[in-house]
């Protein structure tokens, strides 16, 4: 059986990069009829945080990337922390100092030369910096088919001897990343191509240990504008940060589905799209992330995706933020379907509604200037409440009459008319339409906008 891996350490925010790992992962799981795993690779004693840790789970499940084994799903290969497998990772490091591929290398005070190597323990030598080091063969290649990359080779005279013990007792990730995934059978490896480095000498300990090494991908970087690495300065790169400014997790999968494989059709459901997956058609070339075509795609899916659907999105996304929306469920999905044509994202749709939920708005400012400061405004405000007062229909059709009637007073220009209302119903200028506003709203709520209004200091 295909068995495939995502080990992110938790040593910080789970960057976008590796989300797009984890989900061609997922992808070369689900198309073989696979499992896939989640191992959190936490050696990192210093950096690693439970909270992290916590944060990677959770995004994993924002994303809707399920997976079959992980640390909170522990099965027959035991926890899926490498803190917790330390004892594992000694048994096989004994191993090959007893076949002799490894050694106890003592170091001196500046941990800088080795002054002592032994296959026995250094006794004399346990006040010193002591490690675990691995015998690298000498005059060897080391050759792999990359099932991104291609054929790639390696000369073992390139690489000194490494430590896969550290002094303080803990095993290092080149080492535990092999005992894992031999222990775990993982037939696949599939990661960013900054491993590469990594692989020959992984490799090299899958030889020393006597099993088989699994396949390896390597997956190319994502790239900023100026063609170096995603970081901060070109924009947010947390998977966090994403969520802090709404977009849809399956529109956020959609892309980094299109970075470096399926770009073609751009605007699909991620999960539909497991049949084409093929790793070999992933791309070896870099991709460059483009926070305008992300937007662009985030903007289909709003508008594409049911009312309902989005209230939930919506909703989970207020939570996540501590946002609190006392309303009606209707009166949200209401404002949400003459809203979400409007916007990109799930934070801007909370910009652009969220007057409909509170009667204590601020009013703009410009809109103090240009309207509110007017002559006319008061006597517009108050023919407007004996307008609404008397009218009955406040369908959409109605509203759109009675605000012609308003007009029809010509107390001020027509636009004029509209604008003062639509920023006394809302605040703002910028808003949904005016006829659907007036109609979500209601008699009562119209009129107790506008008489606020008319009390602007």
């Amino acid at each position: 059986m295909i068995r495939v891996r995502f080990a992110p350490s938790p040593t910080g925010y789970l960057h976008v990069g590796g989300l797009r790992t984890a989900l061609f992962n997922w992808y070369f799981a689900k198309k073989n009829n696979g499992k896939f795993i989640l191992r959190i690779e936490d050696t990192d004693t210093e950096r690693s945080k439970k909270e992290y840790e916590d944060m990677i789970l959770e995004e994993m499940k924002w994303a809707g990337l399920d997976y079959d084994e992980g640390p909170d799903k522990v099965g027959e290969y035991g926890p899926y922390r490498q803190t917790e497998r330390y004892e594992i990772y000694k048994k096989y490091i004994l191993k090959l100092l007893e076949e002799k591929k490894a050694y106890y290398a003592v170091y001196d005070e500046n941990q800088e030369n080795i002054i002592y190597k032994s296959y026995e323990y250094p006794e004399k030598y346990k006040d010193k910096s002591i490690t675990v080091n691995f015998k690298v063969p000498k005059n060897q290649k080391i050759k792999f088919t990359d099932m991104i990359k291609g054929e790639l080779e390696f000369d073992s005279n390139i690489f000194d001897d490494f430590v896969i013990l550290r002094s303080n007792g803990v095993p290092v990730y080149q080492f535990t990343v092999v005992i894992d995934d031999y222990l775990m059978k993982i037939t696949h490896v599939i990661r960013g191509e900054d491993h590469i480095s990594n692989t020959p000498k992984q490799i090299m300990l899958y030889n020393a240990l006597g099993v088989k090494s699994p396949e390896f991908g390597h997956l190319s970087l994502i790239l900023g504008e100026d063609k170096t690495p995603l970081s901060k300065r070109h924009g947010g790169t947390a998977v966090t940060y994403f969520r802090k400014e709404g977009y849809l997790p399956h529109a956020l999968m959609n892309y980094l589905s299109v970075l470096g494989w399926n770009a073609e059709n751009q605007i699909y459901n991620f999960k539909e799209k497991i049949e084409d997956f093929n790793i070999n058609d992933v791309s070896p070339r870099s991709a460059v992330f483009d926070y305008k075509k992300l937007l662009w795609i985030d903007e289909e899916h709003l508008r594409n995706e049911e009312d309902e659907k989005i209230y939930q999105f919506f909703m989970n996304w207020c939570n996540y933020n501590d946002i609190e929306i006392k309303a009606d469920e209707k009166l949200v999905i209401k404002t949400i379907s003459i809203s979400k044509s409007k916007v990109s994202t799930l934070k801007q749709l909370f910009e652009f509604i969220e007057n409909y939920f509170r009667d204590d708005f601020e009013y703009e400012e410009i809109y103090i200037k240009k309207f509110v400061e007017k002559e006319w405004f008061k006597s517009l405000m108050q023919k407007s409440i004996e307008i609404i007062k008397k009218a009955e229909d406040f369908s959409i059709d109605g509203a759109g009459k009675t605000l012609q009637k308003i007009a029809e007073e010509k107390i001020t220009g027509k636009k004029n008319t509209f604008q003062s209302i639509r920023g006394a119903l809302l605040g703002k200028l910028v808003t949904p339409g005016l006829y659907e506003t007036i109609a979500i709203l209601g008699k009562e709520e119209v009129i107790k906008r506008l008489e606020r209004a008319l009390n602007i200091k």
